[in-house]
């Protein structure tokens, strides 16, 4: 066993329940930084066309990890807080998919040379809501313009309610090795509450075709905190998920904001556990997931110590980006489709949100640039600082200093000085050398890394989700 997994075991974290109330303040989730919140309209498609060149003349000239946004679902789940389209007419799916290949011939044609991709992720909404025909359109989009490595990690997200048998090795032939789950809470009453009947059988039955199809890696994701949710009933979803054998799962926290997501006001506030059991329902998750032999990534990620997250952990190559934590962390980030966020040498940007934009943004053969950001040194320093915490828990401020030409106790005073608070509560430890997170401060990374965050320092902002 190497010297980080070691220094990191999963039975090393623990659950504070008084730190936690006085540390679960709202903040940011940083797929990003700076995060999304603080991209500006000022960047503009001439700026991505800029730094897409950019790519052809060396320097940031990285392999590509690609994201297609499929927005549209046939149902609402009154929790999500997706971009999504909710209809029935396949024809707006099929319009759709013929305005993705636009925009990726568009892209193409800016790329130059290197088009590699190293990894594909299709999100949504819904992806499974295409036809068999629509998703194979959509692949071959790809395939003209882009080159998938051999070995390429390609996922998907599935609704297991809309897979009709066969689905699983059609989506293997398209060269689809990784399959995420959404399933939330196996209980009937939750599920009742939140729109999104989904029995355990047909779960079970996409996870089997998904191993029998060759796929590498199933993924399931739960929500905690869920109107209706109770200890004993999530208990017993953690049975079955533990039953199902997934080689990841994500645990993620409700955040109930429904002036922000419209669905949510369907859900009735009476119904969601109090702040108290829903730390209760995170413990015992945390509590059986780890006994169970998963590792504890972060935040909101477990995996079997022998998946290819866990793995990336241990070898210092795991990265945060707006699909969650990921294996490759020298990569550009291309995004296609509304509201797709991508991430090209020092830049972010991303697509308008609206259908009728989308559209007419392409007709007029412009590239569908909403908003974006170019980052400073600054932002550069205290990305790769916050994606040391966030991903390692802990940072090598001699790596720091050596990358960026800087006195780190000079430049971060204040933060170090805030720090000592958490240092106190034992959240983190500092040292002239590190700074690690500890196994109390763990589930609170967020609130670490928000020290370092410059832009919600000088400006703070609503919106954000609770850190638990």
């Amino acid at each position: 066993m190497d010297a980080t997994v070691s220094y990191y075991p999963a039975s090393e974290l623990v659950i504070d329940p008084v730190l936690i109330r006085k540390y679960d303040v709202s903040g940011p989730r940083y797929t990003s930084y700076p995060t999304a919140d603080r991209f500006i309209e000022a960047f503009a498609e001439g700026d991505f066309r800029h730094w897409l060149g950019k790519r052809n003349i060396g320097g940031i000239n990285q392999p590509l990890s690609v994201y297609v946004h499929l927005p549209f679902c046939d149902t609402i789940c009154y929790y999500c807080g997706c971009n999504k389209v909710v209809t029935r007419d396949h024809g707006r799916s099929s319009k759709y998919i013929k305005y993705l290949a636009k925009e990726l011939a568009l892209v193409g044609g800016l790329l130059g040379g290197e088009r590699r991709i190293c990894q594909l992720h299709w999100g949504g909404g819904t992806p499974t809501f295409l036809a068999r025909e629509e998703m194979q359109a959509v692949m071959q989009a790809i395939d003209r313009e882009l080159v998938r490595d051999p070995d390429a990690e390609c996922s998907i997200e599935v609704d297991p309610r809309r897979i009709e048998p066969g689905r699983v090795a059609f989506l293997a032939s398209l060269g689809f090795n990784r399959v995420s789950i959404g399933v939330q809470d196996f209980d009937p009453e939750v599920q009742k509450a939140v729109h999104r009947i989904q029995p355990e059988a047909v779960t079970r039955s996409v996870v089997e075709e998904a191993r029998a199809a060759g796929f590498r890696s199933v993924n399931l994701d739960l929500i905690y905190g869920l109107p209706k949710q109770t200890l004993d009933s999530f208990n017993a979803t953690l049975d079955r998920v533990l039953a199902l054998d997934p080689e990841r799962i994500a645990l993620y926290s409700y955040a109930h904001l429904p002036a922000v997501f419209k669905p949510q006001r369907r859900i009735a506030e009476q119904d969601l556990p109090s702040p108290e059991t829903k730390l209760q329902i995170l413990t015992l998750a945390i509590g059986r997931l780890t006994r169970a032999g998963y590792v504890y990534i972060g935040m909101d990620h477990f995996a079997k110590p022998e998946d290819d997250l866990a793995v990336a952990q241990r070898q210092g190559r795991l990265q945060r980006n707006f699909q969650g934590y990921s294996t490759y962390p020298e990569s550009d980030m291309l995004g296609f489709g509304i509201s797709a966020i991508g991430r090209v040498g020092p830049t972010y940007y991303q697509n308008v949100k609206s259908l009728d934009d989308y559209y007419d943004a392409l007709d007029a053969k412009s590239l569908p640039v909403w908003r974006g950001i170019e980052l400073t040194q600054d932002d550069l320093l205290r990305r790769a600082v916050i994606q040391a915490l966030i991903c390692h828990f802990r940072l090598s401020i001699e790596s720091i200093e050596i990358a960026y030409l800087i006195e780190f106790e000079r430049y971060f005073a204040e933060e170090l000085e805030d720090l000592k608070r958490l240092a106190e509560d034992g959240l983190v430890e500092v040292t002239p050398e590190w700074i690690t997170v500890t196994s109390k401060g763990r589930l609170l990374v967020r609130t670490v890394c928000m020290v370092f965050d410059r832009h919600l320092r000088s400006h703070r902002r609503g919106g954000y989700s609770k850190v638990i």
